[in-house]
């Protein structure tokens, strides 16, 4: 929202020598953010003039309508004859006053002005539309003046138009609806300076009688808890909007349309009370306000037909809906050129259902914006006598003495507060007097315990604040104040935020990490320093995730929390795992030709609890109780954290050094036993063994397991779920719970020995069904203490080995602490070894 400060000024006593900076400052002070603030007088340089046109020209031969017209600028041009200037837009006439800007101006952007020559014709100066003026949005067309202009040709335009102005575009917050309103920022501006404020929603105004305006019934007034209305007939058609009030809706960003809207449009910015005109005539019997029904059509002043929803609020009369109430009217009933009778409509609605429909409809107006906020339950009547006024001021006709008031408001409730409370919360000694009075400036009503203050001021515990409880009752333009929280915030704010002392806390002595935070650095450091490129994902996904990673229809990893509000309609889901937005952050870096690639992520998981209920209800006056956080933290899914990993490309890049090796599913069971070993988890502890889990290959993928607890898998991907993605051949990945893992043992530090290694190799032929892995295991249990190191090394098979047969190559590595080993102890430990995997799997020394 733009406003200028010559508007402001109509409502509060600001100083005549306000600086735009000093504005700026005032409202940042009062928790008012500025968007933007400008001093208008100085955004357009040089000769800017009022223009009458004399002649017009129409140019052909070009692919758009250009105009060769002759301009009367006085003796603004040196001359006094006319300047010529070529134009495109067409909104003009001969006999319009319009804005000229001669050559030497300079218009807002540093857009210099001179003369050229262009389609055929000499061009001296521009003839300017609002939004070159920097006025406002409107292109449209050119800026024409009001026939009532007093402004000659020649006459500086700056005044005419309100560049002598100051505009400011404050940023509203959710909660300060009421300063979306010259009302509400001029009654912050009179707490900032101390100056007065004239309220203009006090001015007197008729209430109900019993003869409706217009025969009204509301079926929903939860919805709408109040619907007035007042009818203005035989209003003249052509009347058009005084300039004043074209001007300042210029300078707020809102195009002029007809004077009955105009006036709807200047009173919701002026009071923030959004209101409607209706064409009387076209109404057929009846208004009813009520919910839609579902799949109701209504096509709206924007030209969309929509699809209403049975949440939205409607008012309809006999030929159906005729309004999306509090959003946007719609095309039968809107004011056309010909109105003469205009039905004023002002209304309260529940600002979270025009905030849904708003939404439900992407359609952001004016006056759902300010409705999603909170607008004042008081102002009906207010608004309604001040737009019946304005209309036969400036339109003619005749205000109707009959006035309709349907009303359902409930008054405020008092808010019960401690007169202490801002001093204790906010660390700033505020007498109690100081805190009534700061609350009556906001507008509240203070009772009970400020009759005390007043009776015996002296007291010591009265000034204290102690025990002094005040009852509160907001007025009705601050719905946002609601908790006593709310009431400190107002005392701090209206005090100053400068008196707050910024004082940093003592930091307490540390404990370094944790042992969850030691394990979490560790893996990622690992990961890291092998290669891996860590990324963090959107936790979200959506049920497709699950489909394309192949899931069967029973897997834990479909079953998923539903965000009541997520931040994209295509990702309603928290992961389940991390894979799935792993490898759609992996495809979006190969769809960026990236092509060698290892990507890591480690982060909660989301696994919902089946019998997790609501949450207790806690409100924000005291810490909840531990049974009530307790219940609260029962109604959270399960998070454990994970780590996951996905390689795709080559692992060694090829170059003039020889070939490259692809990624396969060896490098992502190998980075699975990384994370363990950084983890802490001895590897005697871990066993890797064949495993068959969705989204991988059900023969190459590995399933790990820490003292008999699966705590991840890891391998190539499957063959359907890379065709799903649109991912490379053999892309692999691993996943792992790491909260599944044990805690980390306190290990000794290992004896170092300073005698030589025995080295010795064996093959082993047996079945190809035998894992290598608990091969492995039988050798290092056979061989005994001697054996320091066991690590496969190949893998072999032929013809001659047999059909279903294969050679494991170990290499074993004997050391004692204490002496050098003698070949005959390593061979009767290599011996040892063999014999147990001989006894276990049938294995048979290559060669023997």
């Amino acid at each position: 929202m733009r406003v200028s400060l010559s508007w402001l000024r109509e409502h509060v006593d600001l100083p005549a020598d306000l600086a735009a900076e000093d504005l700026e400052a005032a409202l940042v002070e009062l928790g008012v953010e500025v968007e933007s603030i400008v001093d208008l007088a100085g955004t357009v340089t040089g000769p800017l003039v009022v223009g009458e046109v004399v002649e017009v020209e129409e140019l052909t031969g070009f692919k758009k309508p250009i105009r060769f017209c002759r301009v009367d600028v006085g003796a603004a041009n040196g001359t006094g004859e006319p300047q010529e200037i070529v134009c495109g837009a067409t909104n003009f006439a001969p006999g319009d006053r319009v804005v000229v800007v001669l050559p030497g101006g300079v218009l807002p952007g540093g857009f210099a002005i001179g003369a050229r020559k262009t389609y055929g014709r000499n061009s001296n100066g521009m003839i300017c539309s609002a939004r070159e003026l920097g006025l406002g949005d409107d292109h449209s067309g050119i800026l024409v003046l009001p026939p009532d202009s007093p402004a000659k040709p020649g006459d500086d335009a700056r005044p005419v138009v309100g560049l002598d102005d100051i505009v400011v575009e404050p940023e509203i917050t959710p909660d300060r609806g009421y300063a979306m309103s010259v009302r509400g920022l001029a009654r912050e501006l009179s707490h900032a300076f101390g100056v007065p404020f004239r309220d203009p929603a006090l001015a007197p105004a008729p209430g109900a009688t019993a003869t409706p305006a217009y025969p009204v019934e509301v079926r929903d007034t939860v919805g709408c808890d109040r619907y007035a209305a007042r009818m203005v007939r035989g209003v003249d058609p052509t009347a058009a909007s005084p300039q004043w009030m074209r001007r300042r809706l210029l300078a707020a960003g809102i195009r002029a349309i007809s004077l009955p809207v105009d006036i709807t449009n200047y009173l919701m910015l002026e009071l923030g009370q959004p209101m409607h005109a209706f064409d009387a005539q076209r109404l057929v019997g009846p208004l009813v306000v009520r919910r839609a029904e579902a799949g109701e059509k209504l096509t709206t002043l924007d030209g969309v037909q929509r699809t209403l929803h049975a949440e939205d609020l409607v008012i309809c009369d006999d030929t159906g809906p005729i309004s999306l109430a509090a959003v946007m009217g719609g095309e039968t009933s809107e004011v056309v050129a010909g109105t003469t009778e205009v039905l004023f409509e002002a209304a309260h609605w529940d600002p979270v259902t025009i905030g849904r429909t708003a939404r439900r409809h992407k359609l952001f107006s004016e006056a759902a914006k300010r409705w999603e906020r909170g607008v004042d339950p008081a102002l009906p009547l207010v608004a309604l006598d001040r737009a019946v006024e304005l209309l036969t001021t400036y339109g003619g006709g005749t205000a109707g003495t009959e006035v309709l008031d349907v009303n359902h408001v409930r008054p405020r409730t008092p808010i019960s507060m401690d007169a202490g409370l801002p001093s204790r919360r906010i660390g700033v000694d505020y007498p109690p007097a100081r805190v009534v009075a700061l609350l009556e400036r906001v507008g509240c009503r203070v009772a009970e315990g400020a009759d005390r203050l007043a009776e015996d001021p002296g007291s010591v515990a009265v000034a204290a604040g102690a025990g002094v409880s005040l009852a509160v009752t907001p007025p009705t333009w601050r719905p946002d104040l609601t908790e006593p929280a709310d009431l400190v915030e107002e005392v701090a704010r209206l005090d100053g935020y400068q008196r707050i002392p910024g004082v940093l806390p003592a930091a307490p002595a540390g404990r370094g990490l944790t042992a969850d935070q030691l394990r979490r650095r560790a893996v990622a450091r690992a990961l890291a320093e092998h290669g891996y490129v860590e990324v963090l994902a959107y936790p979200f996904m959506s049920a497709e995730t699950s489909d394309a990673l192949g899931l069967p229809a029973d897997d834990p990893w479909r079953r998923a929390v539903r965000l009541a509000n997520p931040l994209a309609d295509t990702d309603p889901l928290l992961r389940t795992n991390l894979l799935g937005p792993l490898l759609g952050v992996l495809r979006r870096n190969l769809g960026r030709g990236l092509r060698d690639l290892a990507l890591y992520e480690t982060g909660v998981v989301f696994r919902p609890r089946p019998d997790a209920g609501s949450p207790p209800p806690m409100g924000v006056d005291r810490r909840p109780s531990d049974a009530e956080l307790a219940a609260a933290d029962a109604t959270l899914p399960d998070q454990p954290r994970h780590v996951a990993a996905v390689l795709a490309g080559e692992v060694e890049p090829a170059g003039w050094w020889g070939a490259g090796r692809p990624a396969g599913w060896a490098d992502a069971v190998q980075a699975a036993r990384l994370v363990v070993a950084a983890a802490g988890v001895p590897d005697d502890r871990l066993v890797v063994r064949q495993g068959d889990r969705a989204p991988w290959h059900p023969g190459r993928c590995a399933e790990l397991v820490v003292d008999g607890v699966v705590v991840g898998h890891a391998g190539e991907l499957h063959p359907s779920v890379v065709t799903a993605l649109e991912l490379p051949r053999r892309t692999s990945a691993m996943e792992l719970n790491l909260d599944a893992l044990p805690p980390t043992p306190v290990v000794p530090a290992p004896r170092v020995s300073g005698f030589p290694p025995a080295l010795i190799d064996v093959a082993l032929v047996l079945a190809d069904t035998v894992a290598a892995e608990d091969v492995r295991r039988a050798l290092v249990e056979g061989a005994g203490d001697l054996l320091e190191s066991v690590r496969l090394f190949d893998v072999y098979a032929s013809e001659q080995l047999g059909a279903g047969r294969r050679s494991l190559a170990y290499k074993l590595t004997f050391r004692a602490p204490d002496r050098t080993l003698t070949a005959e102890e390593a061979v009767a430990a290599r011996d040892a070894a063999v014999a147990e995997a001989a006894r276990r799997y049938g294995a048979t020394l290559r060669g023997a």
